[in-house]
């Protein structure tokens, strides 16, 4: 498991295009037949992946979680973006189609990750926090989702929201996910800026066609940075930077938030004409 420390926001500053990619961003994260996954210390927070192709998947536990096994003191969340799979908890199969979640509480032993199809593989994303109490197993499927619309075609950032484990949603006791699309004729994702001290968060972008890819900007509003990023990619915003992107067509991306509460609209907003 790749490990990634945390960065003060005066030192981000100094960093050239390489240090920002080896600090914050994460490529090659669908793997055929592995897991794959990279611990932050923002939030010790987990993000990876799991691409059951030709053989199921175990998750492991690794020696960085001093843990005897994965969710001992975690919780984890989980969105398909591949075909049909299965994802076993305990024994009991949760059947997950495309786009489809599934929240793993604490104290589950054994996980197992499987595609109906190898010719159409599950490609499961996943999300991970430590965790104090123990909620159950829940699926959702996309009309169970708290669905929320936001922006608008003349601003180019006409996009859907779809919140999965969230306060009125599936109950976890930090982690927040769900995923966004963007309309056809958008490209601009997470505006106005905005930055949230209370909580990080970690993107996965997907379904970016072709060669298209999305400049992501992050930093502090008055010092922002960019970073290139293609499909099936991953970047973590840190509780002092801004994240949002602009892409040369429309795309998805899974965000996936832990820290002090688990209020999607708590965050400290920044005036466009601010932001540098």
């Amino acid at each position: 498991m790749e490990v990634k420390y945390a960065v003060h926001p005066e030192d981000a500053k100094l960093y050239d295009t390489q240090r920002i990619r080896k600090e914050f961003h994460s490529s090659d994260l669908m793997g055929e037949d592995v897991i794959k996954m990279i611990y932050t210390h923002y939030d010790r927070f987990i993000y990876g992946t799991a691409f059951p192709k030709s053989k199921s998947l175990s998750l492991p536990t690794y020696d960085e979680l001093k843990a005897d096994y994965f969710l001992e003191r975690r919780e984890l969340g989980i969105i398909n973006v591949g075909g049909k799979g299965t994802v076993t908890v305990d024994g009991e199969v949760f059947e997950l189609g495309n786009l489809e979640a599934l929240y793993v509480g604490k104290g589950s032993k054994e996980v197992t990750f499987a595609s109906a199809d190898g010719s159409d593989a599950a490609q499961f994303y996943l999300n991970s926090a430590p965790a104090h109490k123990e909620y159950p197993t829940k699926k959702a499927t996309q009309s169970d989702a708290n669905i929320v619309e936001l922006g608008a075609v003349e601003t180019s950032n006409e996009r859907t929201l779809y919140q999965y484990i969230h306060e009125d949603g599936i109950q976890s006791c930090q982690l927040v996910m769900g995923y966004t699309e963007l309309k056809k004729g958008s490209v601009w994702n997470t505006f106005p800026p905005h930055t949230h001290e209370r909580r990080m968060e970690v993107y996965f972008y997907f379904d970016i066609p072709g060669d298209n890819i999305v400049m992501h900007y992050m930093g502090q509003p008055q010092e922002t940075r960019h970073i290139a990023m293609k499909n099936f990619e991953a970047v973590v915003s840190p509780p002092w930077s801004i994240h949002s992107g602009s892409g040369t067509s429309n795309y998805r991306f899974i965000w996936g938030m832990a820290g002090e509460n688990k209020a999607f609209t708590d965050m400290d907003g920044e005036p466009l004409q601010g932001v540098l």
